[in-house]
């Protein structure tokens, strides 16, 4: 594993594989790197993939205070650390960021986008609304697992599913990255579809959901079964070089062998 430095010298830890394109996978919510790395297999063989852990995520480094100028800093850098035009794809609240990075005007020649969870019925941003305001004191307190309860909550888990993560031995692993979850939910602005900011992106978009996603999915249950497609269609009525996707029988982390040609193509 490599590593960049980013402008305020934090450490950017990133897997680099594969030939073509060259491609930035930018990881969503307590997602190190490792939820994208069968995508990032697919997608190799046929394009240059970097697969990079977000500050605050081992074994990238953080420096604080954050802000979500500094994310976009670490995508300069990666930009940088590759000699040819890059694309960047990003899942969930990862594809918030990708959306950040296109609308601050980093030199990305596509970006690719999926599952982003903006909330745009007002009982969704009510939701959202209360999630925040309770985040952070959590966290301030040191209550990492009931932090991972309320996002939990936020994405649509009921009790029992819940209760089954807490008693999962990959429980601790998600207490260590819950800090970062405050990151997330700033560079998704509260949840909020920045309309006015995705307006000025130029940069040709593809937005894609999984019909599969919201009500389909165990661990989203909660949520009405159009959350997805409606930010979907949200985001590429603001954004003007956008083209609309949806994949069939596709839940929230989508199968690579459908998404990665679908990527491909677009990026190629």
């Amino acid at each position: 594993m490599n590593t960049v430095t980013s402008a305020d010298g934090t450490p950017i830890a990133l897997h680099r594989a594969g030939s073509g394109p060259v491609v930035v996978l930018v990881g969503g919510g307590l997602d190190d790197g490792t939820e994208n790395a069968p995508l990032a297999a697919a997608l190799a063989e046929q394009c240059t993939v970097i697969n990079y852990a977000r500050r605050g995520r081992a074994p990238s480094g953080d420096t604080h205070p954050y802000a979500v100028e500094r994310e976009l800093d670490d995508i300069a850098a990666l930009v940088a650390h590759v000699d040819a035009p890059v694309c960047l794809f990003g899942a969930s609240s990862g594809g918030g960021l990708a959306l950040e990075a296109a609308a601050a005007g980093l030199p990305v020649a596509r970006v690719a986008v999926y599952d982003v969870p903006y909330c745009i019925s007002d009982a969704m941003q009510c939701r959202a609304d209360d999630y925040v305001a309770q985040l952070d004191p959590a966290l301030a307190e040191g209550r990492h697992g009931d932090a991972l309860e309320l996002f939990m909550q936020l994405a649509g888990s009921g009790p029992a599913v819940i209760a089954a993560a807490r008693a999962s031995a990959f429980w601790p692993g998600l207490e260590d990255l819950a800090p970062t979850l405050t990151y997330d939910a700033a560079c998704m602005r509260g949840y909020r579809l920045p309309a006015a900011r995705l307006s000025a992106v130029t940069t040709p978009t593809l937005v894609i959901d999984g019909d599969r996603s919201a009500g389909g999915d165990e661990g989203m249950a909660g949520l009405p079964p159009d959350f997805f497609a409606q930010a979907a269609d949200a985001i590429a009525a603001a954004v003007p070089a956008a083209t609309r996707v949806t994949l069939d029988s596709q839940g929230h982390v989508a199968d690579p062998a459908v998404l990665a040609p679908v990527l491909i193509e677009f990026f190629a």
